[in-house]
């Protein structure tokens, strides 16, 4: 499969992990239940479900062509903006709860 080729992921779960697994040769069960690392696999089915509602909620993923590069750049500012506020609140909270 080239990089640029149009994919559709196909989504099943797999019981052991109960998390969604993706196929269609990126990842498969085999390969997601061989990896040992409890973080990795959170963070995969954490990618895979931010997809999932990205789909839903704007009719298209990350393989879309109609933003140009400057607006993926402000895209990801905005987003990094985001993390860093949220980080900010929690820092503020831990700092609340030790007094």
């Amino acid at each position: 499969m080239s990089e640029h080729s149009e994919f559709t992921p196909t989504y099943i779960t797999d019981p052991k992990f109960s998390i969604p697994i993706i196929t269609n040769n990126i990842i498969n069960n085999t390969e997601l239940a061989q990896c040992e690392d409890s973080i990795v696999r959170s963070v995969v089915a954490s990618f895979l479900e931010r997809s999932r509602v990205g789909q839903l909620k704007y009719g298209t993923n990350l393989d879309r062509k109609d933003l140009t590069t400057m607006q993926w750049i402000q895209h990801a500012q905005e987003e990094l903006m985001d993390g860093i506020l949220y980080l900010e609140k929690l820092k503020n909270t831990l700092t609340l709860e030790q007094k």
